[in-house]
């Protein structure tokens, strides 16, 4: 079985993957969870934390195609979280919990912004919304507990952190976010990473509700324009990215 290692050192003192913990986290994921998960995973060959950092020995899936198709990934991911609803943030009390290093996102989003707010590629729409969420972030990441039950939450669920089998199976990779949250904000953060603003209400209807959808897009939005912001101006991803962030800011509009 050809193997996938994943090897990091510790993280920078004071930053958020030392507040979050993220690579330590993935660790205990796939030494605690991931072998009762009813969804595909990696098969885990070793996971290691120590002094020198972590180490993850796993199933190399690289073979696989990369990405899911939206709805289908929506499926899953609705399955996962009925699956530990009421249950993962007890059985797994390490998990992070909603509003965790809140303040230091809100620091980076707010040096960050505005540079964001001066490109010439932003619509009206990304760009209202952007401001609306200057000193904001704090609030509207703790706001995601009012979404819904807390349940295991994958973190990161883009296209990206996705394979797709001959068969049509899809495995969810890249567990470094792993949380106890309501599961919308998974929803989320596909729609807003990995689905044409078209495609959103079939891909809600795949993942079987959008309640509590608005309660957490100002919090994954903060995410999406900080990926927008690694993107040049002008470039087919940033045009993506503006879409769909276009998108999230016509749904919190037309839910107020």
């Amino acid at each position: 079985m050809a193997e996938f290692v994943k090897q990091r050192p510790p993280p920078v003192p004071g930053s958020i993957a030392e507040e979050l913990d993220i690579f330590g986290n993935e660790v205990r994921f796939y030494r605690e969870i991931a072998p009762d998960l009813a969804v595909r995973v990696a098969q885990c060959y070793q996971a290691e934390t120590g002094a020198d950092g972590t180490l993850l020995v796993l199933e190399d899936l690289s073979g696989w195609q990369a990405g899911a198709d939206p709805a289908a990934a929506a499926l899953v991911l609705s399955q996962l979280h009925r699956s530990w609803a009421g249950i993962a943030p007890v059985r797994w009390p390490w998990l992070r919990p909603v509003g965790a290093a809140a303040d230091l996102v809100g620091a980076l989003y707010d040096q960050t912004w505005p540079a964001l707010a001066d490109r010439q590629d932003l619509t009206g729409a990304v760009r209202d919304l952007g401001s609306r969420l200057t000193g904001q972030v704090a609030a509207s990441e703790y706001a995601i507990a009012g979404a819904g039950p807390l349940t295991l939450i994958h973190g990161d669920a883009s296209a990206a952190n996705m394979r797709t089998s001959g068969s049509g199976e899809i495995a969810l990779l890249d567990w470094e976010d792993v949380s106890a949250a309501p599961g919308i904000t998974d929803l989320a953060w596909l729609l807003v990473s990995s689905a044409e603003p078209a495609r959103w209400p079939e891909v809600a209807a795949a993942y079987g509700t959008t309640g509590g959808l608005g309660a957490v897009l100002p919090a994954v939005a903060v995410q999406g324009l900080l990926s927008l912001a690694d993107h040049p101006v002008g470039s087919p991803e940033a045009a993506g990215w503006i879409a769909r962030l276009g998108r999230a800011a016509d749904y919190l509009r037309r839910a107020t």
